[in-house]
């Protein structure tokens, strides 16, 4: 058996489709066939059986796909260890983000970053869910949303165990309004006062994975609700136009002067930012300067903020 053809099989079993495959490994759909045909001879079992559902495992083919799982999770751990061997200040770093980090903490702390650090290539990947930093992408380098992550900066209340680092500060958030908008409040108010008089703008109404969305569908259920959108720069972009109030984090007011807060912090929103990585790459050179220098500056930036209260 070939280790190639094996992570044929492992792809196939995850996509269920020839195409879905041939995407994960960047090869032609050609290829597959013929790297599971070859398989399943050195094998003398059939390992998939095609349905309306799509490639189903045989009984045959569910074992081998658990040992092939096992056999990339071992491939896995020896980059991973290799990895975090590396030394040197120079290659690729991958950083998964939130897009409202990225554009309103990030930008100067990474530029210091690379001026500092001219050998490391750092790729941002605007991201509000976790990479899964213990596991390698299946497919070839570059394909995709699934490709892992070196380090992650994420705004989460709770994380993933296995996973070091440490938080660099609270986040907070308050209503806002379009300073000087007809008919919207203009100072802090009681927050019973806003979702009884103002209109809102507010995030999608089924959406529950952030604890900004299920403090909304608490608080908000019977508010005057004018727009729904999906991201915390969409609610800034609206608010903008005077059509309604809306929470935002506060280290996002900088870059708004237009807009004025007209509550006091939520306590309920407060949420750390984390700055995190797997462990078999925290000694890994540029896995250590990232997270040392932009971690300190992001700290920084986060403790300006609270000491001015929010």
């Amino acid at each position: 058996m070939e280790w190639s053809d094996l992570r044929v099989a492992l792809a196939l079993g995850q996509a269920r489709s020839v195409a879905g495959a041939a995407r994960a490994l960047a090869v032609d759909a050609t290829t597959v066939l013929r790297r599971l045909d070859a398989l399943e001879a050195a094998l003398g079992a059939r390992l998939f059986e095609r349905s309306r559902r799509g490639w189903q495992a045989s009984d045959a083919g569910l074992a081998v796909l658990a040992a092939a799982q096992r056999m990339a999770d071992q491939a896995d751990a020896i980059e991973r260890q290799v990895l975090g061997r590396d030394q040197e200040l120079v290659g690729p770093l991958r950083v998964t983000t939130a897009f409202v980090v990225m554009e309103h903490l990030l930008p100067q702390p990474l530029a210091a970053f690379a001026r500092a650090c001219p050998g490391v290539e750092v790729e941002v990947v605007e991201n509000a869910f976790l990479v899964d930093l213990s596991r390698r992408a299946a497919g070839s380098p570059g394909d995709g949303p699934g490709k892992e992550a070196d380090v992650a900066l994420r705004l989460s209340v709770n994380v993933a165990e296995h996973l070091v680092g440490r938080p660099l500060g609270m986040t907070q958030c308050r209503v806002y309004a379009r300073r000087g908008a007809p008919g919207l409040p203009q100072s802090v108010q009681p927050l019973a006062t806003l979702v009884a008089e103002a209109p809102w703008v507010t995030f999608e109404r089924d959406t529950l994975t952030r604890v900004y969305d299920r403090w909304m569908q608490q608080h908000l259920a019977k508010a005057q609700i004018r727009v729904r959108v999906d991201l915390f720069n969409a609610v800034a972009a609206m608010l903008g136009t005077g059509i309604g109030i809306g929470v935002l984090p506060t280290f996002m007011q900088a870059r708004h002067p237009d807009l004025v807060p007209v509550s006091e912090t939520l306590p309920e929103l407060a949420v750390p930012l984390w700055i995190l990585t797997h462990p078999d790459l925290r000694r890994t050179a540029r896995v250590q300067a990232f997270m040392g220098q932009v971690g300190d500056a992001l700290a920084a930036r986060l403790a300006a903020d609270s000491a001015r209260g929010g």
